[in-house]
């Protein structure tokens, strides 16, 4: 014998073919567990529409005072296909400034109604990462901290890569630059630096990660290019190794860069560069920021009134014993003397160094206001201070529990 199986509606079609074949309403009512109240409802709507008055019909009222009004809807659609990465939060902040005096709903309404619409995509929560507890330099002004990394290569429209070059001031969030390179290579990412520092002045510190051409293998991890920034007075600040999230501002810069840039990418590199520079002039002067009270970057960021013409003269070493210049192959001589030369770095070739004389043949090599380590003389070797600072770490004893 077969299941019976029932469900409101067919519950509701027997009640009235029931109560159309005679039976009378009050039994009927009592029978199927209902007040007559709702017994004769049922009547009345299969009477004016049939069968499917049976169904179940909506509760949403007839009127509602405070829907949206259709013109602002049509408007926060409208803004965000203009901005198809902009959510709720970005939208509201930037409509407001474009249209003065508007009423806008609050940024769950507007992200039901971009959702009703097929316009948000529901995002997968990520787990979060712990924060990195080691102190780097704060940005507590503009220019104090840059940023600047090479996003994540990708293929162009001609199917040759791209590597972007981006710089960002931590403050602000001012995308300084974005210039599309076939390679990561020192001599283009130091004409890129260059202009910046022509245009904007110098900042304090810029912080980046340990891969090239930001930095090396050498002593204290210089390269060509970390050694020109100390020349000119500029830290060159390098977060731990895997760990991205020490420069968190510049990366989550890179996401929103990745989504309007390259989804799909330029054919050329002509045509991604003028994808990027528009990038830029939106991301600066166009997109809110929440972190800056839903303003700009723009309405923040200011030159820097450190100027490279003033940083870029000859170095001088006063307290030194002897200044040298490092040799194209990395070398300088100790005592002017034939066979006296030791390597010290290639990336501080043709840089001037000085040389401290200590106790015990012993000399202290110092670039900028950074000693770089020790020359022994009679062994002919040079003794990097960062090394050294290692061994020490590695062959301290342990201390001993409080």
């Amino acid at each position: 014998m077969p299941w019976k199986v029932s469900c409101v509606l067919s519950e509701r079609m027997v009640f009235i073919s029931r109560l159309l074949a005679g039976e009378r309403m009050i039994d009927l009512c009592a029978e199927f567990g209902i007040s007559r109240k709702t017994g004769y409802k049922l009547k009345g709507r299969y009477d004016a529409l049939g069968p499917a008055g049976l169904y179940d019909v909506s509760r949403r009222p007839h009127r509602m005072p405070r829907q949206t009004p259709v013109a602002i809807q049509e408007l926060l659609i409208e803004g965000r296909r203009a901005h198809p990465t902009w959510g709720p939060r970005k939208l509201r902040p930037w409509l407001k400034s474009k249209h003065p005096g508007v009423e806008l709903p609050c940024t769950t309404t507007i992200g039901d109604l971009l959702a009703r619409h097929g316009l948000v995509e529901r995002r997968r929560r990520r787990p979060r990462v712990a924060p990195y507890t080691v102190p780097l330099r704060r940005a507590e002004g503009p220019n104090d901290v840059w940023g600047a990394d090479y996003k994540g290569q990708f293929r162009l429209g001609n199917g040759r890569y791209c590597y972007p070059l981006t710089v960002t001031d931590q403050f602000s969030r001012y995308l300084l630059a974005c210039e599309g390179f076939e390679a990561i290579e020192g001599d283009q990412a130091r004409a890129v630096f260059d202009d910046l520092f022509v245009r904007n002045g110098l900042p304090l510190v810029i912080r980046t990660d340990n891969g090239p051409p930001f930095a090396s293998r050498g002593v204290l991890g210089l390269s060509r290019l970390s050694a020109w920034w100390l020349k000119l007075g500029v830290v060159a600040e390098r977060i731990a190794p895997a760990h991205p999230e020490q420069n968190g501002r510049h990366e989550r810069m890179h996401r929103t860069l990745k989504a309007e840039t390259t989804r799909p990418a330029g054919y050329s590199f002509l045509q991604q560069q003028e994808r990027f520079d528009a990038f830029v002039w939106d991301f600066n002067n166009e997109r809110p920021h929440e972190a800056l009270d839903d303003r700009p970057p723009c309405e923040l960021y200011q030159p820097s009134p450190r100027r490279i013409a003033a940083a870029s003269g000859k170095l001088d070493y006063p307290l030194h014993d002897e200044v040298r210049t490092v040799a194209r192959s990395g070398h300088i001589q100790i005592l002017r003397q034939r066979g006296q030369s030791v390597y010290l770095s290639s990336a501080l070739a043709g840089e001037r160094v000085g040389l401290r004389e200590l106790d015990g043949g012993l000399w202290l090599v110092s670039f900028v206001s950074t000693d770089l380590g020790w020359i022994d003389s009679s062994a002919k070797r040079f003794m990097p201070i960062d090394r050294l600072l290692e061994e020490t770490a590695v062959n301290m004893p342990p201390m001993s529990p409080v």
